[in-house]
């Protein structure tokens, strides 16, 4: 692994491989629960709603990329996070609570999290070499999805939230945060 240096086998590589696993597989579990919070708030009696179609569109991207780290938890044998219950919650919290404060703020809170996701996946990505090909393959185009989630709510007027700028630096910060937990707990 570029960045990471030490052979196969080594210890060090391994543990850095399974944080890896381990905190992709958090987020994209927080991720399906944000979408399941804000349709919950949302989607009620919406059904053929452009905003709603989005957000569940969004949501079935985020089951495929929760599901393909599931399976590689189980194929490496690596431990997923013991914070699972707790973004359970976290995540359908910040869903429901900007969905609350509307479509833009439902918008705001997608926009934030996959610009904190983009970075995030992107160093991933950088640090790994050719025996991890498959792996960095599967964290650029799940990136891609993540920077099309991130277009999908700047044209739907995330930027026009109320308090925009605090909204989205909050959530990023406790983005960073989730990130940093989760790979080590």
């Amino acid at each position: 692994m570029a960045g990471m240096g030490g052979l196969p086998g080594d210890r060090a590589r391994r543990t850095e491989l399974a944080r890896m696993i381990r905190v992709d597989h958090a987020g994209e579990y927080g991720a399906k629960r944000i979408y399941q919070g804000q349709l919950a708030v949302l989607g009620r009696g919406r059904q053929g709603d452009k905003v709603v179609d989005l957000i569940r569109h969004m949501q079935a991207q985020e089951q495929v990329h929760l599901d393909t780290f599931a399976a590689m938890i189980a194929q490496r044998r690596v431990r997923p996070t013991a914070l699972l219950p707790f973004w359970h919650l976290a995540g359908f919290a910040l869903g429901a609570a900007t969905a609350l404060l509307g479509e833009r703020a439902a918008m705001a809170c997608t926009v934030a999290v996959e610009e904190a996701i983009d970075e995030h996946y992107a160093a991933q990505a950088a640090s790994l070499g050719e025996d991890e090909a498959e792996l960095r393959g599967v964290i650029e185009r799940f990136r891609e999805e993540e920077l099309e989630h991130r277009d999908i709510g700047l044209a739907h007027e995330a930027e026009q939230a109320p308090a925009y700028r605090l909204l989205s630096a909050a959530i990023k910060a406790g983005c960073r945060v989730a990130i940093a937990a989760s790979e080590r707990v």
